[in-house]
């Protein structure tokens, strides 16, 4: 008899748990996906055609006018989320990425793809920030990590076989059709968006009932802006935390294809696939694992993966050395990734999410793109094995505010 009230006492215990995927969220997942194939598809497929059309340059300006309307979409997107709820802003970002990879099949001209990138990145951004902000609404505060690692997995997959497919069926089936197939992606993914919810309701979030959110972080609350975000300690603590670990993800996906010219295409693939492959399975790990002993715990652990895994790059001519610093650093990234944009929700009412969800994208994205500038910087005076052994200790230097961090939250 007594086996019996314990079992169902444990039942009870795990049914009390708020369920993790609804309905609304499957939508999200939805819209979420094809986003994320219609980026990936062409990342790297638009640099080709803008080389073959104008040159070695034009390359290098596609990618950038890309990034730099991504930021530009990120910041302008909570103001956007506040004035016009999450589906009108989403479904705005969603056809800004997807109708004008329709012009890219058209002549290959190097304003019209320079245009495309400008108008497909500022629809990126939009639809990162306001979706990002959507998700972490839709999804209880209990289960905040599991639901952000799982939300990951769907950004995460198309990374890991978009990215590579694209440039395969530009080879074989050509442009138009790949720049096609980029714009359905994301412009099929308006279909969900009429099933999302728009805003929170008033005094409540939009991830269930008011028993299922901490009593510390009322849904109803001015909104809070990038800037306001970017001026409090504890959001940008986790934030540089994870800028630190993003330059350095920009530095290993850039340089490590020519960090070693005695490195074989096969070798550099498979690093860079154990780097994503790694960093996404850690990411789910870290979800389940901060859900039961918060996420505060897992950042410095992650900051110290990752700065050993760059410095085992320096053994470049060393593929086995080379395989494991990127699954090394790809684990630490990936607990970097889920650990602070859970910490940092946990931090500001729902009304904030999308405050929080811009910084954390502009971390993403900026510290990337500054990481393979200022490496490149570096590597001319030292060689590339000295370069990632300065980046590995500079990364080290996050300690300061995870640690500071840690202290203040133990209090």
């Amino acid at each position: 008899m007594t086996a019996i009230t314990a079992s169902d006492h444990a039942a009870g215990t795990r049914s009390s748990r708020p369920p993790l995927v609804t309905y609304p969220l499957l939508l999200r997942f939805a819209t979420q996906l094809g986003a994320s194939v219609s980026f990936y598809l062409l990342l790297s497929v638009v640099p080709l055609y803008a080389r073959a059309a104008a040159g070695g340059s034009a390359a290098g300006l596609a990618t950038g006018a890309l990034m730099v309307a991504t930021v530009a979409g990120e910041l302008i997107t909570p103001r956007l989320t506040v004035a016009c709820g999450y589906r009108l802003t989403l479904a705005a970002g969603l056809t800004l990425l997807g109708a004008p990879s329709l012009a890219l099949a058209g002549p290959a001209r190097l304003d019209m793809i320079t245009a495309a990138s400008l108008v497909r990145g500022l629809g990126f951004g939009i639809t990162v920030v306001a979706g990002g902000s959507l998700t972490a609404a839709l999804i209880p505060a209990e289960r905040r990590g599991e639901g952000l690692a799982l939300s990951g997995l769907v950004s995460g997959v198309p990374a890991l076989t978009a990215l590579p497919l694209g440039v395969w069926l530009a080879g074989r089936i050509g442009y138009p059709l790949v720049f096609t197939a980029a714009a359905v992606a994301a412009l099929a993914a308006l279909a969900a968006v009429p099933g999302l919810p728009s805003r929170p309701s008033p005094g409540r979030p939009l991830a269930g009932p008011a028993e299922h959110r901490p009593a510390s972080r009322p849904a109803s609350a001015p909104p809070l802006g990038v800037l306001a975000a970017l001026r409090t300690p504890a959001l940008l603590r986790p934030g540089i935390m994870f800028a630190v670990t993003t330059t350095a993800a920009g530095i290993v996906v850039t340089f490590l294809p020519i960090a070693d010219h005695r490195a074989t295409g096969g070798l550099t693939a498979l690093a860079l696939f154990a780097q994503a492959a790694s960093a996404t399975l850690s990411r789910c790990v870290s979800g389940w694992y901060s859900d039961r002993h918060g996420p505060g715990r897992l950042i410095i652990p992650a900051l110290a993966t990752a700065s050993s895994g760059m410095l085992m790059l320096t053994a470049t001519g060393m593929p086995a050395a080379v395989l494991a610093g990127c699954v090394l650093f790809g684990a630490g990234f990936g607990v970097a990734q889920n650990t602070t944009l859970s910490l940092m929700y946990s931090r500001v009412p729902a009304s904030g999410y999308a405050a929080v969800s811009a910084v954390w994208n502009i971390a993403y994205d900026a510290g990337m793109g500054l990481g393979a500038a200022a490496f490149g910087l570096l590597a001319a005076g030292t060689g590339y094995p000295a370069a990632f052994a300065i980046t590995s200790a500079a990364m080290l230097a996050a300690l300061a505010p995870a640690l500071r961090d840690r202290k203040l939250a133990a209090r």
